[in-house]
């Protein structure tokens, strides 16, 4: 009996393992899409950070309406100043959308007329398997 509990307790332990190294390697490819996408926003390409972003965002914001929102919430906070990653969190589920594998990832961000600001970025494994920008928040 012992050895079958001691089997099973490595056979959790191996899986559990696996599963967080997988968790990691998505956070790492989710916040590396993130970042570049993010510079994209930065240098106000805002058609070309649409393009790129997942297509669950593009089915929940048009091109033009992305452009205008946008500009009207990122422009009035002028240039970035600093950024860095906060928290990083791997999910398969969220709240109003569809399952899928998901990074939720938090940035602590300085811009020249918004000295403290946090952003959230939100990165899923989209259908052509790259890691893409599927929500954008700041706070």
């Amino acid at each position: 009996m012992k050895t079958l509990c001691f089997a099973v307790l490595a056979t959790t332990l191996a899986f559990a393992n696996t599963a967080a190294a997988a968790d990691e390697a998505a956070e790492k490819a989710a916040v590396t899409a993130a970042e570049t996408w993010l510079k994209l926003v930065d240098a106000s390409d805002y058609a070309k950070s649409w393009d790129e972003a997942a297509q669950l965002f593009k089915g929940a914001v048009t091109k033009a309406d992305w452009d205008k929102t946008i500009k009207g919430v990122r422009g009035p906070l002028g240039k970035l100043v600093t950024r860095k990653v906060s928290t990083k969190k791997y999910a398969e589920k969220l709240p109003g959308a569809p399952d899928g594998k998901y990074v939720v990832i938090t940035f602590e961000t300085s811009f020249e007329n918004k000295k403290e600001a946090v952003e959230t970025v939100t990165p899923m494994l989209d259908k052509d398997g790259k890691w893409r920008v599927s929500g954008y928040f700041i706070k």
